[in-house]
């Protein structure tokens, strides 16, 4: 069973920069594709950011493209805006390759705990 370890979260004011990490603890997940996904209190789970197994193809959420950049096992976070404020998770697809339906959650097959990033105005 892998498990995922993310890191990198804090609190920062708005305009600042976050790299969020993710690795796994277990076994390898290299070939599979990463995806990072954010919760703000009260809210759903949201899709943030996906990545290939191959590393050749990315996709972002319409509010963080520009800001953020995906690399396999790591979110640059730049321009943070207060409402980026949410726990950060990992998460690896096994399953397949990135669709059009990776923006579910429940197309992910494993998690991270999440880290905490706070973003002030």
């Amino acid at each position: 069973q892998a498990q995922l370890v993310e890191s990198g979260g804090g609190e920062v004011q708005a305009g600042a920069s976050l790299r969020l990490s993710c690795v796994d603890s277990g076994r390898s997940f290299s070939g599979y594709a990463m995806g990072w996904f954010r919760q703000a209190p009260g809210k759903e789970r949201e899709f943030v950011a996906a990545i290939s197994g191959s590393a050749a193809y990315t996709q972002y959420a319409e509010a963080v493209k520009g800001r953020f950049t995906i690399s396999r096992g790591y979110l640059q976070m730049n321009s943070l805006k207060p409402e980026d404020t949410a726990v950060y998770f990992c998460a690896v697809r096994s399953r397949g390759p990135l669709s059009a339906l990776v923006v579910l959650p429940e197309q992910w097959d494993y998690w991270g705990q999440g880290t905490q990033v706070t973003v002030s105005s």
